[in-house]
């Protein structure tokens, strides 16, 4: 990769693409959270706050991969704060209407919390797995995408993911 292509991106240049990330990781999520796009990346630069200095950054790859991080921490978040709620006896709206069964094959609260306890040891076992992990899963970015932004290939990324899945599915089983 040339110097330009991998060179660390202002906030106003990477918005573009951090709202790809998000509107790809809301829609994998089928409704899980009440945030749109707009107010995912919004909260991933507050999170950021003045902090926020892309100079800090080696490479456009480490950018975007903390990005996915922040945003995989907004959404465990919001599903923590909601799940607290429902433990507290506050009422929570249903609205009934037809996508009902769209957001079926949507993970539970808790399976989300679950993943992200498993992300954690697996972060502290393989690292490198558990980015792979939070760029695709949480992030909603592809190998290419992944493999691009962590100076890795394809196939390397790909054997990442399969090997992660496994760990994370041995960490998950009951």
């Amino acid at each position: 990769m040339d110097a330009t292509h991998d060179a660390v991106p202002s906030w106003e240049d990477a918005y573009t693409e951090l709202k790809q990330i998000a509107r790809a990781r809301l829609h994998a999520s089928g409704g899980l959270t009440q945030l749109n796009t707009t107010a995912l990346v919004s909260e991933t630069f507050v999170r950021w706050g003045h902090r926020m200095d892309p100079s800090a950054f080696p490479s456009k790859g480490h950018f975007f991969a903390y990005a996915a991080r922040v945003m995989r921490s907004v959404v465990v978040d919001l599903v923590r704060e909601r799940a607290a709620l429902r433990r507290g006896g506050d009422w929570q709206a249903v609205t009934l209407d037809t996508q009902v069964g769209e957001r079926l094959a949507a993970p539970s609260d808790e399976e989300v919390l679950q993943v992200d306890e498993a992300l954690g040891a697996l972060q502290a076992l393989e690292p490198r797995l558990a980015e792979v992990v939070n760029m695709r899963y949480f992030a909603g970015m592809t190998e290419p995408e992944i493999a691009e932004a962590l100076g890795l290939s394809e196939r390397t990324v790909r054997r990442d993911w399969e090997k992660a899945r496994a760990l994370l599915c041995s960490m998950l089983a009951p």
